[in-house]
């Protein structure tokens, strides 16, 4: 399935996968298409890069201070910051690659941008189908006003802010001249623990967004993604790896092979379970009746007996009169004998 916004804003489709690929190539290409082979294998509809260069992210007294946000590398002499980003950067020539390989599998190829540059390249050279913005510039309000001028849709996740900072958020991208938006609930805690998940969240933002709204999952497992089936998300977006215990940022709060499958498989069969909003009785009719009660007669009855609320019980199979019109009953008089337990029928009558 491809990236269609008009279906998302009408909510006739299942959940668009996304396997956030973020850094887990650890700079490695040939893993890189190992990851996207394996994601459309999976059944994702699309795979996620970040795109920046060493000087899109951190200052030059933060790559001096040395401080990694991974556990992986925390505390390592054998690792700079600096060393790592250059790295797990991608360059131009590789995201055009990977660009083509996606095609290739007939699976999305699209990025996070973390520069007005970045977002220039992806939507102006790669041609992407959507921008995905990450929650860290949720408050970067030129950069926002910047990528809502690119004339595509924009995916944006909303962790590490509060309400005012996300409608102001929509606001820049409205300003930008953007009105193809999808707001993603996401909590940036790397994992959160249950209680910070949240996913009723969900069902705010779609009472106050006229946008489509979707799930960027950070937690463990499988769970949590699922869940946000249920809220009718337009989206889940999940970090993929191939192992969990690879050296790296985000391997170990990552989907592995298996649990992305179960989360695409779910997304499908959970999607068709929804249904719609109208109760219907879809049971087959012979098997419905079998289910249900008839009015039968609680005892022996002889022709001309006038029926009364004693005369009455309710059984197995619903092949006869329905017990909800047992008063219709009351009253009337037999026209043949009846033996116990057998089922009336407006021919008695």
């Amino acid at each position: 399935m491809r990236f269609n916004y008009q279906a998302m804003v009408e909510g006739n489709q299942r959940p668009y996968i996304i396997a956030e690929l973020g850094a887990n190539h650890n700079g490695d290409m040939e893993l890189a298409k190992t990851l996207i082979k394996t994601a459309k294998e999976c059944g994702a509809d699309a795979v996620k890069l970040q795109s920046w260069t060493v000087d899109d992210l951190f200052s030059k007294k933060k790559y001096e201070d040395n401080y990694f946000l991974g556990d992986d590398y925390r505390n390592r002499t054998d690792y700079s910051l600096k060393t790592v980003m250059e790295a797990y950067a991608v360059n131009k020539e590789q995201h055009f690659m990977l660009q083509k390989y996606c095609e290739e599998l007939d699976i999305d190829f699209v990025s996070t941008p973390f520069s007005m540059a970045g977002a220039d390249m992806l939507v102006d050279e790669l041609h992407v189908p959507y921008l995905k913005i990450a929650s860290l510039d949720v408050d970067n309000i030129p950069f926002l006003r910047h990528v809502g001028s690119k004339g595509v849709p924009v995916v944006i996740s909303t962790g590490l802010t509060g309400m005012d900072d996300v409608c102001a958020a929509v606001r820049a991208l409205e300003e930008g001249g953007c009105h193809e938006i999808v707001i993603l609930h996401c909590v940036s805690m790397y994992p959160p623990k249950d209680e910070q998940v949240n996913l009723n969240n969900i069902d705010m933002y779609n009472m106050v967004f006229d946008y489509p709204v979707g799930y960027s999952d950070h937690t463990i497992g499988t769970v949590a993604p699922i869940m946000s089936i249920a809220k009718n998300v337009c989206i889940i977006e999940k970090h993929f790896t191939m192992d969990k215990n690879m050296e790296g940022w985000d391997h170990k709060v990552s989907a592995d092979p298996a649990e992305l499958k179960a989360i695409c498989d779910a997304a499908r069969q959970g999607y068709t379970m929804l249904g719609n909003y109208h109760k219907v009785v879809v049971e087959d009719q012979n098997r419905r009746d079998e289910f249900k009660r008839s009015i039968v007669a609680k005892h022996d009855m002889p022709a001309g007996h006038v029926l009364t609320f004693e005369d009455l019980d309710y059984k197995r199979p619903g092949t006869g009169i329905s017990p909800k019109y047992y008063e219709a009953l009351i009253g009337r008089e037999l026209k043949h004998d009846v033996k116990y337990d057998d089922i009336f029928t407006w021919g008695d009558f």
